[in-house]
């Protein structure tokens, strides 16, 4: 795109340049930016050492819901994401450089982004999670800038389809990628999240599900990225 664009890396406190680490990608949501995590949830700065891993927090630009825009090639999220960014945190820092070593979540946007980008790019990434997120798109056309990154959903309703993670369930090959999905009871997208985890359950694609109590907000996700990082550490270690 042309553009400088920050983002936050996260060492552990094992981290000495020259063991190498497993690097989770964790997303923010609409409306936010690459330092959110950090600011909202310092622990995470403790699950870094705590799980032995590097945690990178890129930048979405408000907005950009992680895809590659058709509408505005100025848009090109999901490039940067899953190439040009994993290729220079390999190249800068002692990674893994192995999608059996990398996974990526996220939170709302940020859910939708993990997911849409570990099922469309399973040879970077071997583990993806979502918390509390926009995993259906369709129902939401007036929302969160979407049209502007699609255009309206009456002009091109092919395009929101092929853009919503639950219809890209057919993108997944068998075994590839470790899951785990989490949202609250009250959150509204828990009725999306639900049916992604119904439509896998029908189509037997391996998966965590997990429904605790709660909204759409910071107290959910500062318990719940606890969850997604402990799974990655134990899908980390076995492979």
């Amino acid at each position: 795109m042309n553009k400088d664009i920050r983002a936050v890396v996260i060492l552990p406190d094992t981290y000495d340049g020259q063991k190498q680490f497993p690097v989770v990608y964790l997303l923010h949501g609409y409306g936010d930016r690459y330092n959110g995590w950090v600011n909202k949830v310092p622990a995470i700065k403790d699950e870094a050492d705590r799980n032995n891993l590097i945690i990178v927090c890129p930048d979405g630009n408000i907005s950009s819901w992680y895809f590659d825009s058709p509408v505005d090639k100025k848009w090109r999220y999901e490039t940067y994401v899953s190439g040009e960014l994993v290729k220079w945190i390999d190249k800068n820092y002692k990674t893994l450089a192995d999608r059996k070593a990398r996974a990526i979540t996220g939170l709302s946007m940020g859910g939708h982004g993990a997911l849409y980008l570990a099922f469309r790019h399973q040879d970077i990434f071997g583990a993806a999670g979502s918390m509390s997120g926009g995993v259906d798109i369709r129902p939401f056309p007036n929302n969160w800038e979407l049209a502007k990154r699609l255009g309206p959903k009456s002009a091109f309703p092919g395009r929101w389809s092929e853009n919503s993670v639950t219809e890209m369930l057919h993108l997944l090959s068998p075994g590839k990628l470790a899951l785990i999905i989490d949202c609250g009871k009250s959150d509204f997208f828990y009725e999306v999240n639900l049916a992604l985890h119904q439509k896998m359950d029908y189509l037997n694609i391996e998966h965590d599900f997990i429904v605790r109590p709660g909204v759409h907000n910071w107290e959910y996700w500062s318990n719940a990225v606890s969850y997604q990082l402990l799974f990655f550490k134990r899908f980390f270690v076995r492979k």
